[in-house]
């Protein structure tokens, strides 16, 4: 909640660079796009998956993934606090993080990513329970990063329960 003596702040590109959370938090600045800022977010983890999954092991890729969502708690909740929005729209790290999980468990294929990024937003937007719960009830950079952990983990029982009706 913000009292009477807090400033909103309106993120710009300045905002981005005078703090690497910030830099980190809006998606190395996809969180700017104007309208949708977390579809754009999300398309981020395309490119950051293509390159790093072919370079990790499976094990060390999990820990890549773990590492950015502990990494991730604090710049949202740095940033959150610097812009005086704990859940500003424009913070997309949480979905980037996410969605590169999503990704990393996707069969292969354009199809099959396609189909990941599109039930990943779906469940990331409408927040079915109990993602719209906690939502609303964690606040801070935990409460930004979990959610979409959620809604990729609804993303991902999609996609499995379509493969085993397919194959």
């Amino acid at each position: 909640m913000i009292t009477s003596d807090e400033k909103v702040v309106i993120p710009d590109w300045n905002f981005l660079f005078s703090h690497p959370a910030h830099l980190l938090s809006f998606g190395f600045g996809s969180g700017l796009a104007r309208k949708a800022p977390g579809t754009f977010g999300t398309l981020v983890a395309f490119p950051l998956y293509w390159y790093l999954a072919p370079r990790l092991s499976d094990a060390v890729f999990i820990m890549v993934l773990i590492w950015s969502f502990a990494v991730g708690i604090w710049v949202c909740d740095t940033t959150g606090k610097a812009l005086g929005a704990p859940d500003h729209g424009g913070m997309v790290w949480d979905e980037i993080v996410a969605f590169v999980l999503v990704l990393f468990f996707t069969p292969p294929g354009w199809q099959w990513s396609l189909l990941a990024f599109t039930l990943f937003r779906f469940f990331d937007m409408v927040k079915p329970p109990p993602i719209r719960y906690f939502d609303s009830h964690w606040h801070g950079g935990l409460g930004v990063m979990f959610d979409d952990l959620l809604a990729a983990g609804y993303a991902l029982l999609c996609i499995a329960i379509i493969k085993s009706v397919l194959v």
